[in-house]
């Protein structure tokens, strides 16, 4: 069995490929957090009609961390709800509790081409970020979470032209 993943494919490159390819991509990795909700423009709706399974990466938010999610009142209550976890692992935990596969990074120091991870600081928070599998989120928390609306962040951000508001280097 061969199978093949996608990077940042919106639903346009993923039509074009899906009506061209002899091997359908069994994975679209591409960025979603809360904020962006379950669903963010369609996309993981179009995927799993597709049979595309959701890789998703930027639980905190990309290129770099996004305070708002970093410092959310929301992820904070809940986390001390489920004995301290941070914002973080509450947002990984949304992720995972959807069904999404997930890519974590170890801290929340990192932005656009940089990343930093020394120890104990990264040893720390893989090991936090592996607790993600620890517990589990409420439905009452899981929909509060899926209703969310900011940050409202594009989930194929890095991808070609063609898709919604790409993201341009700045120069």
């Amino acid at each position: 069995t061969r199978s093949i993943g996608v990077i940042n494919f919106c639903e346009k490159a993923l039509s074009c490929i899906l009506a061209t390819a002899k091997i359908k991509p069994a994975l679209n990795y591409y960025m979603l957090h809360v904020g962006m909700g379950p669903d963010p423009l369609g996309l993981r709706t179009f995927c799993d009609s597709n049979g595309i399974r959701t890789f998703a990466y930027g639980a905190v938010g990309e290129p770099g961390p996004n305070e708002e999610l970093l410092s959310s009142p929301i992820l904070k209550r809940i986390g001390k709800a489920h004995g301290n976890k941070s914002p973080e692992q509450v947002a990984v935990r949304w992720l995972l509790q959807s069904g999404a596969a997930v890519s974590v990074r170890p801290t929340t120091y990192f932005g656009l081409g940089t990343s930093t991870c020394t120890a104990p600081t990264c040893e720390d928070g893989l090991q936090q970020r592996a607790d993600s599998f620890s517990w589990s989120l409420s439905a009452k928390e899981m929909k509060e979470l899926d209703s969310l609306t900011s940050p409202n962040d594009n989930p194929t951000l890095f991808s070609s032209a063609g898709c919604p508001s790409a993201f341009v280097m700045p120069k």
